[in-house]
């Protein structure tokens, strides 16, 4: 009679430093960055509401000077960091969202 032969598989073996290095060094920077990136959208969003509000004539009450300085002093440095860092995501980001805020705000003043 003939045998049948089965094939041999090799079962991977799991190497735990490969995978501690992958969580250590490009799992670490992946996350950092994607908190970081969120984090510029979230800021950029801090006064959208209240000068879409504005705009549409829900309300006649601007957001508070500080809150803009302070919001647009932290993007400005936020966008010089990403520049010094050649962060191309980041500087597309902050910079089109200071577009944005210019467009809505002059939207706003020359109504």
């Amino acid at each position: 009679m003939n045998k049948i032969k089965i094939p041999q598989v090799k079962v991977p073996q799991l190497d735990i430093q490969k995978i501690g290095e992958f969580c250590r060094t490009k799992l670490t920077a992946a996350t950092a960055d994607t908190i970081y990136w969120i984090a510029v959208i979230i800021i950029h969003a801090a006064t959208v509401p209240t000068l879409l509000a504005v705009m549409s004539g829900l309300t006649e009450k601007m957001p508070s000077i500080d809150l803009v300085l302070f919001t647009w002093a932290g993007l400005s440095l936020m966008f010089i960091r990403a520049t010094i860092l050649k962060d191309m995501l980041n500087i597309v980001t902050i910079g089109f969202g200071f577009i944005i805020h210019a467009t809505i705000m002059a939207l706003i003043l020359f109504k």
